[in-house]
């Protein structure tokens, strides 16, 4: 029996979801450790447990399942942000050394990964094993994401805004290089899947942080909920597109 293939694939579709998905991960994990002043290390206990109930749940069905493979990625970014910010306001080891030792750990995992495998392509994954090593390569890259935002706005003293304006002009750049060049695709994938959270973290800080930091403090939850709608619609849509394409596909 052919193994059926367990992840997105890399669509419009794909990156508007895991943009929201990244900006919810910020504003939730804001929520939780902040809003409720439950702090990081309450925090990253509960989104860890969160995190590994629902990767055993997409590691334990058989296909792609559009809502199932979303939750996860809010569980990489939610606990993303927690891991990001407990290394920085716990620990105080500061952003830049944040971001040098979730770096180090994204490129050890692509490292073993391309060892094991001699690619790191991205879709099809039809093996657990590889799909073990995506996600945490995953989880590696949204945490990476969320320290360079928060380096960004906070350590450059950038502002929120500008941030998210820097990080959407990369992913742009990315863009128009996987079009217009020659250069690897699973490459650019992996800058444009790094950048995207800190262009959904920064986006999420924005939109709730207080006016006299430069954000529209609109509040972690409402904001949470409003990305959790725009999500419920995309993977809605999701679901049609994923529908209509087995219509078409011979029996």
């Amino acid at each position: 029996m052919k193994s059926l293939n367990k992840v997105a694939k890399l669509t419009l579709l794909f990156w508007l979801l895991k943009i929201v998905a990244t900006t919810l991960g910020e504003t939730l994990g804001d929520f939780i450790s902040i809003t409720l002043n439950l702090g990081y290390t309450v925090g990253i206990a509960i989104t860890l447990v969160f995190f590994l109930v629902i990767l055993f749940t997409q590691l334990s069905v058989k296909k792609y399942i559009p809502a199932i493979y979303l939750l996860v990625i809010v569980g990489t970014t939610t606990l993303g942000t927690e891991i990001s910010d407990y290394i920085d306001r716990t620990l105080h080891l500061g952003y830049a050394l944040g971001s040098l030792l979730l770096i180090s750990g994204l490129l050890l995992t692509l490292f073993l990964w391309h060892k094991r495998y001699k690619n790191l392509e991205v879709c099809p994954i039809t093996e657990r094993p590889k799909e073990i090593y995506y996600w945490i390569a995953i989880l590696f890259s949204n945490s990476l994401g969320t320290a360079f935002g928060d380096f960004l706005s906070d350590n450059m003293g950038l502002g929120y805004l500008t941030g998210a304006l820097i990080t959407g002009a990369i992913i742009l750049v990315v863009v128009i290089l996987h079009y217009y060049s020659k250069i690897n695709h699973v490459f650019l994938f992996w800058v444009a899947f790094i950048f995207t959270r800190p262009f959904g973290a920064t986006f999420g800080d924005f939109l709730t942080k207080p006016l006299s930091k430069g954000g529209l403090e609109l509040g972690t939850l409402a904001t949470s909920i409003v990305s959790v709608s725009f999500m419920a619609i995309l993977i809605s849509i999701s679901y049609q597109q994923q529908h209509k394409t087995s219509n078409i596909l011979p029996k």
